[in-house]
């Protein structure tokens, strides 16, 4: 299924004018850190962005890999290059755990950043065998209050986005899971299949073969409205207890050191959005299980505070 801007959308990023004071810029390559290797997420994410955006711009966009920490180097290195030809594509981790969950990270995310544009988002999937007892979360949850603690899931390791999400659902479903990290979503799916756990949040594109295969089931996402690559997996918010906001979602954001000239990353929101209007761009991202999600440097702002502030409950529930 394919979710395309509305015209009004569409009418609103055209009518967005560049700024005078970015007109004359680039006159050199930009480049992208992304810190993960070439091959991932948000290293394709950002070569399909790059592409069209050194065609507005005029000149080369390379996409720099400098992987590791959770994409927390590939930042680092950003800042490290303030020079107004170097910016990052991020996932939202590096922005809104790592200060929690890093020591000495070296940056702090609402003061040494520049928000540009969110790009696309990814809510998570809990995850079942396709023989496992509960057939919606109802279900699941009054299981998993009847014997607390016996249910385990895998995440993608201690402190990811999968697990702090399966952190936040217990404690707003008012139930105790059994957490048992892993260092991929093959590995979750492989453990669940095989029986060893019971369920996983997963990125819904990591769980779809093999819930097309009829090997596992999608209870629920953890977006507020039904996911554009599987809309048929209904909501978590509002059922079984969950509150009618109940979100976690995984996003990506282009971003720049703090110092930018923000007629430049004005000027780059508007070509940002102007890509991702394009439905070629969002079919190409929804393939790979994002669904963009553009908007305005304050808009991206607000995300950031606002998940500094949930995840930030979260993790000090688990302290």
């Amino acid at each position: 299924m394919t979710t395309h801007l509305r015209p009004v959308a569409l009418a609103a990023l055209a009518a967005l004018a560049t700024p005078a004071a970015a007109q004359d810029w680039p006159t050199e390559p930009v480049h992208i850190f992304v810190g993960f290797p070439a091959g991932s997420s948000p290293d394709t994410i950002a070569r399909i962005v790059a592409e069209p955006l050194a065609a507005a711009l005029g000149q080369p966009v390379v996409v720099e890999n400098r992987p590791g920490a959770g994409g927390v180097i590939g930042v680092q290195q950003m800042l490290a290059h303030d020079d107004g030809y170097s910016f990052g594509i991020t996932i939202n981790g590096p922005l809104t755990t790592a200060q929690r969950l890093i020591p000495d990270l070296g940056y702090d995310p609402q003061t040494d950043i520049a928000p540009i544009s969110l790009i696309a988002t990814s809510p998570l999937a809990l995850t079942v065998s396709a023989d496992f007892p509960a057939k919606d979360v109802a279900e699941f949850v009054a299981a998993a209050k009847a014997d607390p603690g016996a249910i385990s899931y895998g995440s993608v390791g201690q402190g990811s986005g999968a697990h702090l999400t399966a952190e936040l659902f217990a404690a707003e479903a008012g139930v105790e899971l059994f957490h048992i990290p892993f260092q991929s979503y093959a590995e979750v799916t492989a453990s669940i299949l095989a029986g060893e756990i019971d369920a996983g949040f997963m990125a819904p594109s990591a769980a779809l073969p093999q819930v097309q295969a009829g090997t596992m089931r999608m209870l629920g996402v953890t977006s507020t409205q039904p996911f554009a690559q599987t809309p048929d997996v209904p909501v978590l918010a509002g059922t079984a207890g969950l509150p009618e906001d109940f979100r976690a979602e995984l996003w990506n954001a282009i971003i720049a050191p703090a110092g930018t000239d923000p007629a430049i990353v004005e000027r780059l929101n508007h070509e940002v959005g102007t890509i991702l209007a394009d439905p070629a761009v969002q079919d190409r991202l929804l393939a790979i299980g994002w669904q963009v999600a553009p908007g305005t440097p304050e808009d991206l702002s607000d995300r950031i505070e606002s998940d500094i502030a949930l995840w930030g409950a979260v993790i000090d529930r688990m302290e």
